[in-house]
């Protein structure tokens, strides 16, 4: 039998990493609006993509930042049906040492991935708490785990991300809704091309390999399913044994 078809968000949907998230839920089955800020061409052309494949997604473009635009453009969405599946996967990288880092990229990284996450999950929980069933799944680093130097921002950010996974899974644990986060590794995206040659990755991966969208999309795949319905509160590294 299969999955029934459920609504799913999916941000920064228009990136590397995103889209092979937003193909493989439109493949399992389900609805996927695809959430764009500036990206919006990629992402209706990734939508287009996925409907000649037989799939549903359509775009939702918005900046997560901004309150009311977050809401502003997902009250709409709600007023017809809960979304069950949210894939908080928007991120952004500024790197820098610490003592050479402006509070431009602090805040910058910081809102993105912690205020975002805020912004688009608080309004989505109680439709879907309602719905009596749920999956989020935050996308978050392997740098929040083992740190990387240089990105002392995006390891708080994603470091956050994670503790606010794990404090979420139990405020809603005897809803139906799991709450987990996936932490990625050296992933090939266009976002990563050039920050890691051959000699790089084989020092810092034990498989001696970057990993691909795909296989990051895999375990959230899993994570969004029924056959994951006993996993909450969990980090899963996909990171070819980084962590």
């Amino acid at each position: 039998m299969n999955a029934p078809q459920r609504r799913a968000l999916v941000t920064g949907g228009s990136g590397g990493i995103g889209g092979a998230l937003c193909r493989r839920l439109a493949a399992d089955g389900h609805f996927v609006y695809i959430h764009a800020h500036r990206n919006t061409g990629t992402a209706t052309a990734l939508a287009a993509e996925i409907a000649a494949a037989g799939g549903a997604a359509a775009v939702i473009a918005f900046d997560i930042t901004d309150a009311q635009a977050a809401q502003a453009a997902l009250a709409p969405i709600l007023e017809e049906a809960p979304i069950q599946i949210l894939v908080n996967n928007a991120g952004v990288h500024d790197d820098a040492v610490l003592p050479g880092m402006t509070a431009q990229q602090w805040h910058r990284v910081i809102d993105v991935s912690v205020h975002g996450f805020f912004h688009v999950t608080q309004p989505l929980l109680l439709p879907m708490i309602r719905s009596r069933w749920g999956r989020i799944v935050n996308v978050a680093s392997v740098t929040a785990l083992i740190g990387n130097r240089g990105q002392v921002n995006y390891a708080a950010a994603k470091g956050a991300l994670i503790s606010a996974t794990r404090a979420l899974a139990l405020e809603v644990a005897t809803r139906g809704v799991t709450v987990n986060a996936v932490a990625p590794g050296v992933i090939a995206t266009p976002m990563t091309e050039g920050l890691f040659d051959a000699a790089a990755i084989a020092r810092l991966v034990p498989m001696n390999r970057a990993g691909a969208p795909q296989e990051v999309a895999a375990v959230v795949s899993f994570l969004a399913s029924a056959d994951a319905a006993y996993v909450t509160g969990q980090v899963i590294s996909v990171s070819g044994g980084m962590a």
